[in-house]
Protein backbone atom coordinates (compact mmCIF):
# COMPACT_ATOMS: atom_id res chain seq x y z
CA UNK A 1 0.00 0.00 0.00
CA UNK A 2 1.30 3.46 -1.22
CA UNK A 3 1.12 6.55 1.06
CA UNK A 4 -0.90 9.35 -0.21
CA UNK A 5 1.49 11.82 -2.23
CA UNK A 6 2.18 15.14 -1.20
CA UNK A 7 0.20 17.78 -2.91
CA UNK A 8 2.35 20.60 -4.41
CA UNK A 9 1.25 24.01 -2.93
CA UNK A 10 2.08 27.56 -4.59
CA UNK A 11 0.58 30.86 -4.07
CA UNK A 12 1.62 34.20 -2.90
CA UNK A 13 2.51 35.95 0.58
CA UNK A 14 2.72 38.77 1.46
CA UNK A 15 5.29 40.48 4.21
CA UNK A 16 3.63 43.88 5.69
CA UNK A 17 4.30 46.20 8.60
CA UNK A 18 5.44 49.60 9.81
CA UNK A 19 8.71 50.76 7.85
CA UNK A 20 12.09 49.99 8.57
CA UNK A 21 11.07 46.23 9.95
CA UNK A 22 13.07 44.08 7.82
CA UNK A 23 10.50 43.20 5.69
CA UNK A 24 12.92 43.46 2.49
CA UNK A 25 16.01 41.46 4.39
CA UNK A 26 13.78 38.68 5.02
CA UNK A 27 11.90 38.54 1.60
CA UNK A 28 15.93 38.43 -0.03
CA UNK A 29 16.51 35.50 2.10
CA UNK A 30 13.27 33.62 1.61
CA UNK A 31 13.95 33.77 -1.94
CA UNK A 32 17.94 33.26 -1.61
CA UNK A 33 18.69 36.07 -3.28
CA UNK A 34 19.06 39.85 -3.86
CA UNK A 35 15.39 41.25 -5.22
CA UNK A 36 14.66 44.34 -3.18
CA UNK A 37 16.50 46.52 -1.66
CA UNK A 38 17.80 47.60 1.97
CA UNK A 39 18.52 50.42 4.06
CA UNK A 40 18.19 51.70 7.29
CA UNK A 41 16.35 54.67 6.16
CA UNK A 42 12.53 54.10 6.25
CA UNK A 43 10.74 53.98 3.75
CA UNK A 44 12.98 52.17 1.46
CA UNK A 45 10.72 50.01 -0.65
CA UNK A 46 7.93 51.63 -2.74
CA UNK A 47 7.03 48.64 -5.44
CA UNK A 48 5.69 45.27 -4.60
CA UNK A 49 8.29 43.23 -5.74
CA UNK A 50 8.13 39.55 -5.48
CA UNK A 51 10.54 37.32 -4.48
CA UNK A 52 10.20 33.42 -5.78
CA UNK A 53 11.44 30.53 -3.25
CA UNK A 54 11.08 27.15 -5.57
CA UNK A 55 10.78 23.88 -4.19
CA UNK A 56 10.41 19.93 -5.39
CA UNK A 57 6.59 20.25 -3.42
CA UNK A 58 6.19 24.06 -3.15
CA UNK A 59 6.68 27.41 -4.76
CA UNK A 60 6.33 30.43 -2.22
CA UNK A 61 6.41 33.49 -4.01
CA UNK A 62 6.88 36.63 -1.56
CA UNK A 63 5.48 40.06 -1.94
CA UNK A 64 7.42 42.91 0.12
CA UNK A 65 5.22 45.85 -0.02
CA UNK A 66 6.35 49.71 1.28
CA UNK A 67 5.54 49.96 5.19
CA UNK A 68 2.98 51.18 5.82
CA UNK A 69 2.95 54.59 7.48
CA UNK A 70 0.80 57.62 8.07
CA UNK A 71 0.68 59.58 4.82
CA UNK A 72 2.49 63.09 4.57
CA UNK A 73 2.30 63.70 0.63
CA UNK A 74 0.42 61.67 -2.13
CA UNK A 75 3.59 59.54 -2.78
CA UNK A 76 2.68 58.22 0.97
CA UNK A 77 -0.75 57.57 0.27
CA UNK A 78 -0.22 55.89 -3.35
CA UNK A 79 2.10 53.71 -1.48
CA UNK A 80 -0.42 52.87 1.34
CA UNK A 81 -3.37 52.05 -1.45
CA UNK A 82 -0.52 49.83 -2.90
CA UNK A 83 0.01 47.89 0.17
CA UNK A 84 -4.11 47.70 0.73
CA UNK A 85 -4.72 46.19 -2.96
CA UNK A 86 -1.52 43.91 -2.68
CA UNK A 87 -2.95 42.18 1.06
CA UNK A 88 -6.24 42.09 -0.16
CA UNK A 89 -4.97 39.52 -3.31
CA UNK A 90 -2.11 36.84 -1.60
CA UNK A 91 -2.62 33.68 0.55
CA UNK A 92 -1.25 34.15 3.57
CA UNK A 93 0.15 37.29 5.21
CA UNK A 94 3.39 37.93 7.10
CA UNK A 95 3.39 41.19 10.17
CA UNK A 96 6.42 42.00 10.43
CA UNK A 97 7.34 43.82 13.93
CA UNK A 98 11.08 44.27 15.11
CA UNK A 99 12.34 42.53 18.41
CA UNK A 100 14.00 46.17 18.69
CA UNK A 101 11.25 48.43 19.22
CA UNK A 102 8.61 47.92 21.57
CA UNK A 103 4.64 47.72 20.26
CA UNK A 104 3.29 50.85 19.44
CA UNK A 105 1.34 52.97 17.08
CA UNK A 106 2.12 51.70 13.93
CA UNK A 107 1.90 48.19 14.79
CA UNK A 108 -1.29 48.86 16.23
CA UNK A 109 -2.22 50.97 12.65
CA UNK A 110 -1.36 48.43 10.72
CA UNK A 111 -2.49 45.28 12.80
CA UNK A 112 -5.90 47.02 12.34
CA UNK A 113 -5.91 47.32 9.04
CA UNK A 114 -5.19 43.69 8.82
CA UNK A 115 -8.15 42.49 11.01
CA UNK A 116 -10.23 43.50 8.16
CA UNK A 117 -8.63 40.49 6.00
CA UNK A 118 -7.98 37.78 8.56
CA UNK A 119 -11.25 35.93 7.58
CA UNK A 120 -10.06 35.37 4.11
CA UNK A 121 -6.11 34.85 4.72
CA UNK A 122 -4.23 33.56 7.64
CA UNK A 123 -1.84 35.82 9.32
CA UNK A 124 1.21 35.09 10.44
CA UNK A 125 2.90 37.28 13.30
CA UNK A 126 6.73 37.68 12.52
CA UNK A 127 9.26 39.31 15.29
CA UNK A 128 12.38 40.35 13.24
CA UNK A 129 15.66 41.37 13.85
CA UNK A 130 16.22 39.13 17.04
CA UNK A 131 20.45 38.96 16.61
CA UNK A 132 20.06 42.46 18.45
CA UNK A 133 18.39 41.67 21.13
CA UNK A 134 18.82 39.43 24.31
CA UNK A 135 16.72 35.93 24.72
CA UNK A 136 14.19 37.70 27.23
CA UNK A 137 13.45 40.75 25.29
CA UNK A 138 12.64 38.23 22.17
CA UNK A 139 10.23 36.52 24.79
CA UNK A 140 8.43 40.04 26.08
CA UNK A 141 8.27 40.80 22.03
CA UNK A 142 6.61 37.39 21.62
CA UNK A 143 4.06 38.33 24.26
CA UNK A 144 3.28 41.69 23.81
CA UNK A 145 2.92 40.82 19.99
CA UNK A 146 0.29 38.15 21.04
CA UNK A 147 -1.46 40.84 23.42
CA UNK A 148 -1.58 42.93 20.59
CA UNK A 149 -3.86 40.56 17.82
CA UNK A 150 -5.92 39.86 20.84
CA UNK A 151 -6.67 43.64 21.39
CA UNK A 152 -7.49 44.26 17.94
CA UNK A 153 -9.03 41.28 17.17
CA UNK A 154 -6.30 39.54 14.69
CA UNK A 155 -6.00 35.89 15.50
CA UNK A 156 -2.09 35.13 14.56
CA UNK A 157 -2.40 31.52 13.00
CA UNK A 158 1.51 31.64 14.34
CA UNK A 159 4.13 33.86 15.35
CA UNK A 160 7.78 33.05 14.29
CA UNK A 161 10.90 34.74 15.79
CA UNK A 162 13.75 35.35 12.96
CA UNK A 163 16.99 36.50 12.29
CA UNK A 164 17.48 37.06 8.80
CA UNK A 165 21.03 38.23 9.45
CA UNK A 166 21.98 35.30 11.04
CA UNK A 167 19.07 32.96 9.35
CA UNK A 168 17.74 31.51 12.47
CA UNK A 169 14.45 30.35 12.28
CA UNK A 170 14.49 31.07 8.29
CA UNK A 171 13.22 27.62 7.17
CA UNK A 172 10.86 27.41 10.15
CA UNK A 173 9.56 30.62 8.95
CA UNK A 174 9.35 29.00 5.14
CA UNK A 175 7.54 26.20 6.21
CA UNK A 176 4.95 28.18 8.51
CA UNK A 177 4.25 30.13 5.58
CA UNK A 178 3.94 27.38 2.72
CA UNK A 179 1.55 25.14 4.93
CA UNK A 180 -0.66 27.61 4.46
CA UNK A 181 -0.75 28.14 0.74
CA UNK A 182 -3.35 26.59 -1.50
CA UNK A 183 -2.89 23.59 -3.30
CA UNK A 184 -1.90 23.76 -7.27
CA UNK A 185 1.20 23.80 -9.42
CA UNK A 186 4.06 26.07 -9.67
CA UNK A 187 3.04 29.43 -10.64
CA UNK A 188 6.59 30.41 -12.16
CA UNK A 189 9.46 28.98 -14.17
CA UNK A 190 11.80 26.94 -12.08
CA UNK A 191 14.98 28.83 -11.03
CA UNK A 192 13.07 32.71 -11.97
CA UNK A 193 14.15 34.73 -8.50
CA UNK A 194 11.55 37.67 -9.21
CA UNK A 195 9.03 38.31 -11.66
CA UNK A 196 10.12 42.19 -11.27
CA UNK A 197 11.48 44.00 -14.82
CA UNK A 198 14.80 44.34 -15.06
CA UNK A 199 14.56 47.66 -15.32
CA UNK A 200 12.85 48.11 -12.24
CA UNK A 201 15.35 46.28 -10.53
CA UNK A 202 17.96 48.33 -11.90
CA UNK A 203 16.48 51.30 -11.02
CA UNK A 204 16.18 50.72 -7.54
CA UNK A 205 19.78 48.90 -7.29
CA UNK A 206 20.63 52.84 -8.17
CA UNK A 207 18.35 54.46 -5.85
CA UNK A 208 19.75 51.81 -2.91
CA UNK A 209 23.25 53.25 -3.61
CA UNK A 210 22.09 56.98 -3.49
CA UNK A 211 20.40 56.20 0.08
CA UNK A 212 23.83 55.60 1.52
CA UNK A 213 25.04 58.23 3.71
CA UNK A 214 22.81 60.70 2.67
CA UNK A 215 20.81 63.12 5.00
CA UNK A 216 17.80 62.40 6.60
CA UNK A 217 15.78 64.70 4.57
CA UNK A 218 16.66 63.44 1.05
CA UNK A 219 15.84 59.29 0.69
CA UNK A 220 12.11 60.38 0.68
CA UNK A 221 12.83 62.91 -2.23
CA UNK A 222 15.11 60.34 -4.29
CA UNK A 223 13.40 58.71 -7.37
CA UNK A 224 15.17 57.16 -10.23
CA UNK A 225 13.99 56.22 -13.59
CA UNK A 226 15.81 53.50 -16.42
CA UNK A 227 15.38 55.59 -19.58
CA UNK A 228 17.66 53.16 -21.24
CA UNK A 229 18.91 49.42 -21.66
CA UNK A 230 21.02 48.28 -24.74
CA UNK A 231 24.00 46.26 -25.62
CA UNK A 232 26.60 47.73 -27.33
CA UNK A 233 26.87 47.90 -30.58
CA UNK A 234 29.85 46.41 -32.06
CA UNK A 235 31.09 44.17 -28.91
CA UNK A 236 31.63 40.29 -30.20
CA UNK A 237 28.78 37.50 -28.38
CA UNK A 238 31.00 36.31 -26.02
CA UNK A 239 32.13 39.69 -24.59
CA UNK A 240 28.65 41.99 -23.99
CA UNK A 241 28.55 44.98 -22.72
CA UNK A 242 25.29 46.56 -21.45
CA UNK A 243 24.72 50.59 -22.09
CA UNK A 244 22.31 51.74 -18.84
CA UNK A 245 21.20 55.55 -19.10
CA UNK A 246 19.35 56.21 -15.49
CA UNK A 247 18.31 59.59 -14.20
CA UNK A 248 18.03 60.17 -10.27
CA UNK A 249 14.94 62.96 -9.50
CA UNK A 250 15.17 64.98 -6.89
CA UNK A 251 13.03 67.49 -5.82
CA UNK A 252 15.23 70.76 -4.95
CA UNK A 253 18.53 72.14 -6.14
CA UNK A 254 20.26 72.06 -2.99
CA UNK A 255 19.37 68.18 -3.18
CA UNK A 256 20.64 67.48 -6.43
CA UNK A 257 24.13 69.12 -5.16
CA UNK A 258 24.14 66.77 -2.75
CA UNK A 259 23.77 63.75 -4.53
CA UNK A 260 26.40 64.95 -6.77
CA UNK A 261 28.70 65.87 -4.17
CA UNK A 262 32.37 68.14 -4.71
CA UNK A 263 33.57 67.68 -8.25
CA UNK A 264 31.39 64.72 -9.05
CA UNK A 265 32.66 62.36 -6.22
CA UNK A 266 29.39 61.50 -4.92
CA UNK A 267 27.56 60.99 -7.80
CA UNK A 268 30.73 58.62 -9.17
CA UNK A 269 30.62 56.37 -5.75
CA UNK A 270 26.87 56.32 -6.72
CA UNK A 271 27.74 54.63 -10.00
CA UNK A 272 30.47 52.51 -9.09
CA UNK A 273 28.33 50.97 -5.86
CA UNK A 274 25.14 50.50 -8.10
CA UNK A 275 26.90 49.05 -10.81
CA UNK A 276 28.28 46.53 -9.22
CA UNK A 277 25.31 45.41 -7.97
CA UNK A 278 23.56 45.80 -11.58
CA UNK A 279 26.47 43.32 -13.04
CA UNK A 280 25.37 40.80 -10.34
CA UNK A 281 22.15 41.13 -10.89
CA UNK A 282 22.71 41.01 -14.89
CA UNK A 283 25.33 38.81 -15.19
CA UNK A 284 26.94 41.61 -17.93
CA UNK A 285 29.46 43.75 -17.68
CA UNK A 286 27.76 47.74 -17.80
CA UNK A 287 28.45 51.07 -18.77
CA UNK A 288 26.11 53.19 -16.24
CA UNK A 289 25.48 56.76 -17.22
CA UNK A 290 23.75 58.81 -13.80
CA UNK A 291 22.15 62.27 -14.04
CA UNK A 292 20.59 63.96 -11.76
CA UNK A 293 17.55 66.48 -11.90
CA UNK A 294 15.09 68.21 -10.36
CA UNK A 295 11.30 67.57 -10.04
CA UNK A 296 9.96 70.27 -7.41
CA UNK A 297 7.59 68.47 -5.01
CA UNK A 298 6.90 65.42 -7.49
CA UNK A 299 6.12 63.50 -4.01
CA UNK A 300 2.79 65.62 -4.12
CA UNK A 301 1.95 66.44 -7.95
CA UNK A 302 0.30 63.52 -9.72
CA UNK A 303 1.26 64.29 -13.20
CA UNK A 304 5.09 63.79 -11.77
CA UNK A 305 4.48 60.70 -9.57
CA UNK A 306 2.88 59.08 -13.08
CA UNK A 307 5.82 59.77 -15.04
CA UNK A 308 8.20 58.40 -11.75
CA UNK A 309 6.14 55.34 -12.37
CA UNK A 310 3.93 55.92 -9.28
Amino acid sequence: MTGRAIPHRAGFACLVGRPNTGKSTLTNVLAGGKVAITSSRPQTTRHAIRGILTRPDAQLVLVDTPGFHRPRTLLGQRLNDLVRTTIAEVDVLGLCVPATDRVGPGDRFITGELATVTRRAPVIAIVTKTDLVSREQVAEQLLAVSRLGERLGVQFAEIVPVSAVRGDRIEALAQVLIARLPEGPPLYPDGELTDSPEAVLVAELVREAALEGVRDELPHSLAVVVEEMTLRAGRPADSPMLDIRAEVYVERDSQKGIVIGVGGARLREIGTAARRGIEALLGTPVFLDLHVRVAKNWQRDPKQLRRLGF
